[in-house]
């Protein structure tokens, strides 16, 4: 039986095993997206990095859905080219974006450029482009989303930022491994996306999570930023 997990905050759903769990997921994007583009002819989506998601975007670009009419960004970015294969792009690019053909491609990284500028495109990309119609979000042991790494010396500037994405340093922060600089999604660019995906994989992940809806300390647990939120409540898929 899954594990048990109660909450008013989130939606949370429980999956038996990992392939009825990476269906589920891919189902729920795809359902999203076709509302969005049968409401307003196109949709926007943004993808976290990670291994956990990879399988999940192979078996979205499967599904029936125009994928010349989605636009494609992403959560958060280490500060590598997007050709890096350590890059949240590189992995996008693999497990997603050779399989859904037609989908457009915005990178946060853009080669040649320096931080701040990246950063100030990403902002003006997302004042011009659709409301996200979905994030698809994971979560590390340590509680951080996106690139919000507790004890980073950024996280409060951009916990506050009235931008979607922010820069942010996490020198020091075991997470952020040997990635300190990164370009993240912001509370305020979670906000505008009309549905927010946590994709969790195993106990230990279940165990952060009732941490921190009982700590409601975001600077420790910035996956609270995710949740706290108006709107939709945060849907999280998970599977052991």
């Amino acid at each position: 039986m899954p594990t048990p997990f109660s909450s008013d905050r989130v939606e949370f759903i429980a999956h038996r095993e990992a392939d009825g769990w990476i269906e589920a997921v891919a189902a729920d994007m795809a359902k999203i997206l076709n509302t969005d583009i049968a409401e307003h002819g196109r949709a926007r989506m943004l993808l976290s990095g990670g291994t956990t998601p990879a399988p999940v975007y192979q078996a979205l670009a499967e599904l029936d859905v125009h994928w010349d009419r989605v636009e494609v960004s992403l959560a958060d970015e280490r500060w590598l080219s997007p050709q890096d294969r350590d890059s949240n792009a590189h992995l996008v690019r693999e497990s997603f974006l050779q399989r859904a053909e037609g989908a457009h491609f915005d990178p946060l990284v853009r080669i040649g450029k320096p931080l701040p500028e990246c950063v100030y495109t990403a902002n003006l990309q997302a004042q011009y482009s659709l409301p996200p119609s979905l994030v698809a979000l994971g979560m590390g042991n340590d509680g951080h989303t996106c690139s919000l790494f507790p004890g980073s010396r950024d996280l409060q500037r951009a916990l506050e930022s009235t931008l979607p994405y922010a820069a942010l340093d996490a020198t020091g922060c075991p997470g952020s491994n040997q990635w300190p600089l990164r370009i993240t999604l912001t509370p305020h660019g979670l906000r505008a996306c009309r549905q927010r995906l946590l994709l969790l994989r195993g106990k230990q992940k279940l165990e952060v999570l009732q941490h921190a809806l009982d700590s409601n300390d975001v600077q420790q647990y910035p996956i609270l930023a995710a949740i706290d939120q108006p709107g939709p409540r945060l849907r999280v898929h998970w599977a052991d």
